[in-house]
C-alpha cells in the first residue's frame, strides 16, 4: 500500500520544540528525495525542507537555522526537528517526495505554536 503517515505535531509555546515523523511506504521513500511541506490557515502550501537520498539538505529561509530534516533509510522514515518555534510556524505539516511526482498526500500533522 502506497502511503505517507505524518505524526508528532501538537501545541507548543513559542520557543519550544517538536519532532515530526513521516513513515513512508518503500516505493515512495527508497532512492527519492523527501520533503516536508506546510499549509498555514488561509495560505498556500509551501516547502519547508528537503533531503536527498544521499543526505543533502535544503531549507526555506524562514526555517533555516531552526529546523533540521533527517532520514532513516532502514525505517523509510523522514524527520523534522523543529526548534525555536514561532507562532508563524503554525500549520499542518505534510511530507512527500518532491522531485519524482507527488504521492497521494497523507493526513498531515497539526503544529500549533501559541502561548
Amino acid at each position: 500500500q502506497v502511503q505517507l503517515v505524518e505524526s508528532g505535531g501538537g501545541l507548543v509555546q513559542p520557543g519550544g520544540s517538536l519532532r515530526l515523523s513521516c513513515a513512508a511506504s518503500r516505493s515512495i521513500f527508497s532512492g527519492n528525495a523527501m520533503a516536508w511541506f506546510r499549509r498555514a490557515p488561509g495560505k498556500q502550501r509551501e516547502s519547508v525542507a528537503f533531503i536527498t537520498s544521499g543526505g543533502g539538505t535544503n531549507y526555506a529561509d524562514s526555517v533555516k537555522g531552526r529546523f533540521t530534516i533527517s532520514r532513516d533509510n532502514a525505517k523509510n522514515t523522514v524527520y523534522l526537528q523543529m526548534n525555536s518555534l514561532k507562532p508563524e510556524d503554525t500549520a499542518v505539516y505534510y511530507c512527500n517526495r518532491p522531485f519524482a511526482g507527488f504521492a497521494s498526500w497523507g493526513q498531515g500533522t497539526q503544529v500549533t505554536v501559541s502561548s
